[in-house]
């Protein structure tokens, strides 16, 4: 008998802080969270609903595909093999009706460079990030993670790129 009392009563507590998320307006456009002073965003709030692409980590093309695997120039420096892969996640998004504008995050992979003492060469990649993000052509700017790692896959390649864009 207790049990019938008491069971409505609790619920009347629960159940009104249980629907509150509900009643709550849903942002239905990408809200991106500024990093003063920053190219790169602090986060990035994606609609509930909303349709994302993920690409898998995008390397560059041959410089200069003549060259043996090995031979620095193949590929080319950590800057040039940047800008090929930008460019590639360019033309992958534009197959899907996407752009750079429309890319919410990156997660970049950049291995020790021959022709800058065999470190990372993050400035490099910053370099080609800034052609095309950021600037007057794309004022777009990503949530974004860079990290050093010991080599990639295949040890000609410097740099990796995933990005997850957001279909409006």
């Amino acid at each position: 008998m207790r049990l019938k009392i008491l069971f409505p009563l609790i619920l009347s507590f629960v159940l009104p802080g249980c629907s509150s998320p509900q009643q709550q307006t849903l942002s239905t456009s990408v809200e991106r969270f500024e990093r003063e002073g920053s190219s790169i965003l602090k986060g990035v709030k994606v609609p509930a609903g909303a349709d994302m692409y993920f690409a898998s980590g995008i390397v560059a093309n041959p410089k200069d595909a003549s060259l043996p695997n090995g031979d620095p120039n193949r590929f080319g420096d950590t800057y040039e093999q940047s800008v090929s892969a930008l460019k590639r996640i360019e033309a992958y998004l534009g197959e899907e009706g996407l752009s750079l504008k429309d890319v919410v995050a990156m997660k970049v992979y950049v291995a020790p460079d021959p022709q800058n003492d065999h470190k990372p060469d993050f400035d490099g990649w910053f370099k080609a990030y800034a052609e095309f993000f950021n600037n007057e052509s794309n004022p777009n700017k990503v949530a974004r993670s860079t990290i050093g790692v010991y080599t990639l896959v295949n040890p000609d390649m410097l740099i990796e790129i995933e990005v997850r864009a957001v279909y409006h």
